[in-house]
């Protein structure tokens, strides 16, 4: 007969020897059983290698005060490195807000632009959509922004809605002329104005 204490110790080396070797084998067939079931999914090492080739910065963001003293801010959902200018940035879905000293805002919304870090000069590509807090809506085609400044101009006609009424122009120019005290739109090159003024009691 085997005495209890000869068979606590068999338990005993048998749990030393068999329990390691459960483990082994239950982790072993995890680590199959995960082969098995992503066999057809690589690493992609191509798409890794381009994400750190480019330099991609997210949601940048400038402010400043330009020499006319209204405060300008420049965002964008993204920016990226010119391949043959490293001061020029090409950005997406960019909004420019300028707050000019008398407190009229402007905020002006584009699709695609670039910024040249250098001169501060931003020019904005495609549609470009201008509203203002004393009631004007613009659209227009292009929009060139000097964030030093203060002063933006359109490239090619805009349509606006102004409180007065609608009008068509061939360019819009946004600035603080010499000598005045606040800024300024000016509106020329073949102005129409529709005149239908709000209803005031």
């Amino acid at each position: 007969m085997v005495g209890a204490g000869d068979l606590y110790s068999r338990l005993v080396n048998f749990a030393k020897v068999g329990l390691p070797l459960a483990a082994l084998a239950l982790l072993s067939t995890m680590f199959l059983f995960s082969r098995g079931q992503n066999s057809d999914q690589t690493i992609p090492y191509a798409e890794l290698e381009e994400i750190a080739r480019d330099q991609l910065i997210l949601e940048p963001y400038y402010a400043g005060v330009a020499d006319d003293g209204s405060e300008v801010t420049f965002s964008a959902h993204s920016a990226a490195p010119d391949a043959d200018q490293n001061s020029i940035l090409n950005v997406s879905a960019l909004q420019s807000e300028l707050r000019s000293t008398g407190g009229v805002q402007t905020i002006i919304r584009a699709g695609s632009g670039m910024l040249n870090s250098d001169t501060q000069i931003a020019e904005l590509e495609g549609l470009v959509r201008l509203d203002t807090s004393n009631g004007y809506k613009m659209e227009t085609q292009g929009m060139t922004a000097d964030l030093e400044t203060g002063r933006f101009e359109t490239h090619g006609r805009l349509e606006i809605r102004a409180p007065y009424g609608q009008v068509t122009a061939g360019k819009l120019v946004i600035e603080t002329p010499e000598g005045s005290d606040g800024q300024q739109m000016v509106f020329n090159e073949g102005v129409r104005l529709i005149y239908s003024p709000q209803n005031q009691e």
